[in-house]
């Protein structure tokens, strides 16, 4: 399973709606995923893929990491995987 499948299907269980309800262009305020489940996701995220994602859930516009879509929080965990792979 690659990076973007694996965020889509922690995304989509903390949502509670099938993988295939979520797309690139979703947000996770469209999808329903309040602060708490954005928490959660991230969490869940770096457990899955063993990274640490540079987000500050007290002061989320503080943080560098690009949350307002799907296709940002892929771009973000591809870029840090890299980063941690080189």
């Amino acid at each position: 399973m690659n990076i973007k499948d694996r965020i889509i299907e922690i995304i989509a269980e903390q949502a509670v709606l099938e993988p295939n309800d979520v797309t690139m262009d979703s947000t996770l305020e469209s999808l329903g995923i309040d602060s708490l489940g954005l928490v959660e996701s991230i969490f869940a995220i770096e457990e899955a893929f063993d990274i640490t994602v540079p987000f500050n859930a007290n002061e989320p516009e503080q943080s560098e990491f690009d949350i307002s879509s799907v296709a940002s929080i892929v771009a973000g965990i591809e870029k840090l995987v890299a980063e941690q792979n080189a």
